[in-house]
């Protein structure tokens, strides 16, 4: 059984050489939506989330929205693990699959063979299980000869299909996503989204962060509303979505 809990979870991201800019200060906190201050030491941070509690139980389906800057992607960082609380603390029970940069580790230089390889150890996916899964793999990616060539010889859209491809061979119990993946053409999109779909109904919690109004309030059954770093509102998708985009 999945299960998340954040007990007021403070993350605070240090800025080098900005000391005694205020100009510098003051476009930090604009651009990041953070709140810029200084440590004890008189180093500079942004306060990226501050005091976050949230609960996040088996089979929920958690939107995330907020401007640009307002915390989502740092509080899904907090989730997988890339970012630790500077202050409060972090209880995540679950395996978890990340479906953000979807293309990270990929090789310009190798063939998509191998990158599939590289990419799936990177999501923690055991050589034996892409051996048998392959073919399928391939199959799906709709690649033909080209899996054999560089990737560099690839246009955007062949390389987004193979990242997509084995990102989504994950079987997580929570799923962390930045926006809905939208990727190729009008026949390789139906098929993405079937398969992405699924990996969807496989997990035991979705945690979204979108601004796409529609998305959150079909596939999600909460809404957290962040802004500045900080809880805004949490609760029914219909009753969040309707005050947040009723503001734009």
């Amino acid at each position: 059984m999945a299960y998340i809990n954040l007990k007021d979870v403070t993350v605070d991201i240090p800025i080098f050489n900005s000391q005694g800019r205020s100009l510098k200060k003051k476009v930090l906190g604009i651009a990041t939506g953070g709140r810029v201050g200084l440590t004890e030491s008189g180093k500079t941070i942004v306060r990226s989330l501050s005091n976050i509690n949230l609960e996040i139980k088996s089979q929920d389906r958690l939107g995330v929205i907020g401007h640009n800057g307002a915390g989502k992607s740092t509080l899904l960082r907090v989730l997988s693990g890339v970012y630790q609380p500077t202050f409060g603390s972090a209880t995540i029970v679950g395996k978890i699959g990340s479906l953000i940069g979807i293309s990270l580790g990929i090789d310009p230089e190798a063939t998509g063979v191998e990158n599939i390889y590289i990419r799936a150890a990177l999501l923690g996916i055991p050589k034996e299980t892409v051996d048998q899964e392959l073919d399928d793999i391939v199959k799906f990616s709709g690649l033909g000869e080209f899996i054999e060539m560089p990737v560099r010889t690839y246009s955007t859209g062949m390389h987004l299909r193979l990242a997509f491809a084995v990102s989504t061979m994950i079987t997580p119990d929570i799923l962390l996503m930045d926006e809905w993946l939208s990727v190729g053409d009008e026949s390789f999109k139906n098929q993405a989204e079937q398969r992405l779909n699924g990996l969807i109904e496989r997990a035991n919690i979705l945690v979204i962060a979108s601004h796409s109004r529609s998305l959150i309030e079909r596939c999600c059954n909460k809404v957290l509303w962040l802004e500045r770093g900080e809880v805004k509102m949490i609760g029914s998708p219909k009753g969040i979505c309707s005050l947040y985009f009723s503001r734009k």
